[in-house]
């Protein structure tokens, strides 16, 4: 084989993709640090995914077709450092290609080393032993060969053989994972898609579930106001009950505001729309019976209807609503598009726990994309936010190392919008750097005095190792308690309390003044209650305050202030 055409490179990349999703999880272990929240293999095949659905939807494929589908679609779709790195390498490779008929040795070569110099270009400050590490060894590789042989496969094999050779280096190139004992997880992913384009090379057939794929768990984006959406997924009331009133006398707004709190002691999904003495009436609820009992007290009822969704297995939308309901809804829609005045300035903040929402909310933050930790949001969801902010200068606040490039992609794709990238690492610096936004500033003294006051905080997060292994000379077996910070582990504890107070005890100083603890989902109030007190003798100099933050995955996270 001398030459790959527009539809044999469609089924190689779509290999390449289902290669990689076959293999996320085992990718997501190899994350240095045995937290639960490992996510490269989620994020680098939810970046290739994106691609891969733009991709499969080619009937029929030229090579420009193909390069705007895996550069868009990888691009929209980038998540994490290492989605976004790997797009980065689709976007070189892809203008490499874009105006080809077909590809040879010598294309592939060039198209190789214009992936590695996009990637690196991408990152502010590279660092070997990385992705970036195994890309430029096959371009290296990939250079030599295009001068040795035409054969497409024999170069490829060679090509991807020698990435196997410099992943296996990577240990001894960043110290951290040779402490952990495994390779670079973002180059593995490399090497999955890549084993598998070879694969479709060389005729393997493949069965990508893109469509299942895509609709892997994602970050929502959520505006603070809109908690109406009904959810199909998880049924908790199991009756869905409509009906009309014809009410004896006139429905008043009292009337319907009593009528709708005593139904949200029984269910959700209530739609209440009156007009004048016809009153629709939708509830989710598991005691009908009492409704309709609620109901008569108004007047008689007609259009009685309960479909038992758990039977279903699906919920019934209203589909006869009355006219005032369809009137609500048309202005709703026309009041969503109006066009509002932009302010000076917008915040948009990552989060993950609806008490750490609730806070970002109170100082300020516009809109909430959910993610974090455990699900770092897409360029696409970003840019997604961005359109919802109405004003000049938009601050984006990652609050997450792994979705600052994400972040700073999206700032690339906005036109019409100023946009500041914050670099928010973590929450407390999330949260910090919010509250310290001075209207008066400009929008650059302003980052300046963020980025200071960030450099002010420092931030501990307590969680479970998820496998036995050795970080900064520390013993790590399954299931202890771990205490990371800024720089790496403070302490590997056998409880949560005790790891809280050994991260204290390494974080706070002579400077500190004010500490917050914020506690998790799997952290009682009470529990929360009686560390606050421990800390509070063991550290008299100090305030401190304990905040529900909600955060899945980590007991607690602590700012040192």
């Amino acid at each position: 084989m001398n030459t790959i055409d527009a539809k044999l490179l469609q089924k190689a990349f779509l290999a390449g993709a289902c290669s990689l999703e076959a293999k996320k999880e085992w990718i997501n272990e190899l994350n240095v640090f045995p937290v639960p929240d490992g996510d490269t293999g989620t994020n680098m095949t939810l970046t290739i995914m994106s691609a891969a659905k733009e991709v499969a939807a080619i009937e029929k494929p030229t090579m420009e077709a193909l390069a705007k589908a895996i550069s868009s679609g990888s691009l929209r779709g980038a998540r994490g450092n290492s989605g976004v790195i790997l797009s980065q390498l689709f976007r070189g490779f892809t203008k490499e290609i874009k105006n080809v008929q077909s590809i040879d040795t010598a294309t592939l070569a060039r198209a190789f080393n214009r992936a590695t110099e996009t990637a690196y270009k991408a990152v502010m400050k590279p660092k070997e032993g990385t992705i970036l590490t195994v890309a430029k060894g096959m371009s290296d590789k990939a250079a030599q060969l295009s001068e040795q042989t035409d054969d497409i496969l024999e170069f490829c094999k060679q090509v991807v053989e020698e990435g196997d050779v410099v992943l296996s280096r990577t240990p001894e190139m960043l110290p951290v994972l040779k402490q952990a004992g495994v390779v670079d997880s973002g180059g593995q992913g490399l090497m999955q898609v890549l084993k598998g384009c070879l694969e479709g090379l060389a005729g393997k057939e493949v069965s990508l579930p893109v469509e299942g794929a895509h609709q892997t768990a994602s970050p929502v984006l959520s505006a603070p106001a809109d908690k109406s959406r009904l959810d199909t997924a998880d049924i908790k009331f199991g009756y869905c009950t409509e009906f009309i009133i014809n009410a004896k006398q006139e429905f008043t707004g009292k009337d319907e505001l009593a009528f709708k709190a005593y139904l949200e002691e029984l269910g959700d999904s209530i739609v209440v729309v009156a007009d004048e003495d016809v009153v629709k009436v939708h509830v989710h609820t598991n005691h009908p019976g009492l409704v309709f009992e609620k109901a008569l007290t108004f007047g008689s009822l007609s259009r009685m209807k309960v479909d038992n969704m758990r039977e279903e297995h699906q919920e019934r939308l209203i589909k006869d609503a009355e006219v005032m309901a369809a009137r609500q809804k048309e202005e709703a829609a026309q009041n969503l598009f109006k066009e509002e005045p932009k302010k000076p300035f917008g915040f948009i903040a990552v989060s993950v726990g609806e008490g750490l929402s609730e806070i970002f909310k109170g100082i300020g933050a516009d809109y909430l994309i959910e993610g974090g930790q455990t699900m770092n949001p897409s360029t696409e969801d970003i840019l997604n936010a961005v359109e919802q902010v109405k004003a000049e200068t938009i601050f984006v606040l990652p609050n997450n190392k792994n979705i600052i490039l994400a972040a700073e992609q999206a700032m690339h794709l906005v036109e019409n919008k100023r946009i500041i990238v914050v670099p928010s690492t973590t929450v407390p610096q999330g949260i910090t750097a919010l509250i310290n936004f001075m209207p008066d500033l400009t929008a650059e003294e302003n980052l300046e005095n963020m980025k200071s006051e960030m450099g002010r905080v420092k931030t501990g997060q307590i969680t479970y190792a998820v496998r036995t292994t050795n970080i900064d000379g520390m013993d790590i077996n399954e299931g202890d308690i771990m205490a990371l910070g800024d720089k790496g582990m403070l302490a590997v504890e056998k409880t949560i309390p005790s790891a809280v107070m050994k991260a204290l005890e390494a974080m706070i100083d002579e400077e500190s003044e004010l500490v917050t603890l914020y506690y998790g989902t799997e952290v009682s109030q009470e529990a929360a209650n009686e560390l606050l007190d421990q800390a509070a003798q063991q550290f008299p100099d100090v305030e401190i305050e304990l905040q529900n933050g909600g955060q899945p995955v980590y007991y607690y996270m602590i700012s040192v202030e």
